[in-house]
């Protein structure tokens, strides 16, 4: 089976960012900026995503690149003979599949908050009415369970057509408008009364603010949003590295992916922080941020339905880039453990999909007593891959490609450095080796203890 290839540059970066782009860039940054003392958090985070993020994306890239496989088979081209690497590509494959049973839930929060607000439904409603609207919703099995089977159908339809007339072509389009839609919201939020204490906040560094927080906690956080807000450890960005070509390197193409993904989260701040500001809300107020804090906001500002309509269709398209991606992840996977062709692979996981997103719909209502380690249903799906799973398999990537019992750092070297661009350099090998996965280590163990904690 010949394997696919993508159109173009300029769609490998923006379906990597859009795998990488999700809804932890605009649910959770601003809020954990807000709780962490504003600018000096993002200023953190920046240097997080350059000092971890890039290494363990390039390592993603170049075993995707260099085995030209999905994840669930890329370790059986590099792996040294009889070793047992192997073995994490079916977890990695795994934890695909665990990711979209809840995220196309969250998907389709955000389709039928657009349908909603396009619609009128929050039109004169008071604060207290819209807070109710988002219970009101996860109480809704029929809705919930219409708008995620809505999200994996798209997927299915899209990853059904070729590589470059299906995922490629809708995502370029997708990326695109989502820029665009961003761009104008912050301009709009900038622009408003009172929205000149949220730009302070958010742009002005408060050293005071720093040990306020806490400066281990700011670094924590930001090493944590960092490393989680770029999809890393479970394959994602591996399944594109194998339809690159190879006249870029992959470093450069790694900066490129990483730079959009933090114009969208920085982005997202200029939209949320103004905003706050202006109409006298706290930005650090957690999740209910964007279904009930946000809402009310649209509610009171002039042309709020148009507002509102545009930033929830930016979050469905940002929610739809990952989920297209993570399908085409386990579609790849699927085809190269079957043989199938794309058709029959991207149904067979569409309605595979449909079936199993269905526990964590069911679990604000008749699951609703089903606890798994004191956490519902979502929960629970999201810490394996959040806290488990990721950082799990970052650590294995990191080790593969730097060990001589893996791949091995000169094998890694030379695809990650083929063709033009920035390249990894040799001295960075000590770094690669120790650095990036002892904190990898920590991100992991810490987490598991704040956990239990």
């Amino acid at each position: 089976m010949e394997r696919e290839k993508l159109g173009s540059r300029l769609g490998f970066i923006l379906l990597s960012a859009g795998c990488a782009i999700g809804i932890g860039n605009v649910w959770k940054f601003p809020y954990i900026t807000g709780q962490n003392g504003g600018a000096i958090f993002v200023l953190v985070y920046i240097a997080c995503l350059v000092l971890l993020g890039a290494p363990v994306m390039v390592m993603e890239f170049a075993m995707g690149r260099g085995s030209q496989k999905s994840p669930v088979k890329m370790y059986q081209e590099l792996e040294p003979k009889g070793s047992k690497w192997h073995i994490h590509g079916y977890v990695a494959m795994a934890g695909n599949v665990i990711l979209m049973m809840c995220y196309c839930t969250i998907a389709g929060w955000m389709l039928q908050y657009f349908v909603d607000t396009a619609t009128g439904k929050f039109a004169g409603l008071d604060a207290a009415a819209v807070g109710n609207m988002f219970g009101a919703m996860t109480q809704n099995t029929g809705a919930m369970a219409f708008y995620t089977i809505a999200t994996v159908l798209l997927a299915t339809i899209v990853c059904s057509f070729s590589l470059q007339g299906g995922l490629e072509r809708v995502t370029k389009w997708m990326m695109l408008a989502l820029l665009s839609i961003m761009v104008i919201l912050a301009i709009n939020s900038c622009l408003l009364d009172g929205a000149a204490e949220g730009l302070k906040f958010y742009l002005l560094p408060d050293f005071k603010r720093f040990t306020e927080a806490g400066i281990g906690n700011v670094i924590v956080a930001a090493m944590n949003q960092s490393f989680f807000s770029l999809s890393l450890g479970i394959g994602s960005m591996a399944i594109f590295g194998s339809y690159l070509k190879k006249d870029r390197s992959l470093m450069g193409e790694t900066v490129n992916v990483i730079f959009l993904d933090t114009f969208v989260a920085l982005t997202a701040g200029l939209i949320i922080f103004p905003a706050c500001s202006a109409f006298g809300v706290e930005a650090a107020s957690g999740p209910p941020l964007i279904f009930i804090t946000l809402p009310n906001i649209f509610n009171n500002m002039a042309g709020g339905r148009i507002w509102g309509s545009l930033f929830f269709i930016f979050m469905s398209f940002a929610a739809l880039s990952t989920v297209f991606a993570v399908f085409e992840n386990i579609v790849a996977c699927l085809r190269d453990i079957t043989g199938w062709e794309r058709k029959k692979a991207s149904i067979i996981t569409g309605v595979s999909l449909m079936v199993l997103c269905m526990p964590c719909v069911l679990g604000f209502t008749v699951l609703s007593h089903v606890q798994i380690l004191g956490l519902s249903i979502m929960d629970f799906e999201d810490f394996v891959v959040s806290s488990l799973l990721l950082p799990i398999g970052s650590f294995m990537f990191a080790l593969f490609c730097v060990t001589r019992y893996g791949w091995g750092w000169k094998n890694f070297l030379k695809e990650a450095n083929t063709g033009k661009g920035y390249k990894v350099a040799n001295w960075m090998r000590l770094y690669m080796t120790y650095v990036v996965p002892a904190i990898i280590l920590f991100i992991f163990v810490y987490g598991l203890y704040n956990f239990f904690k």
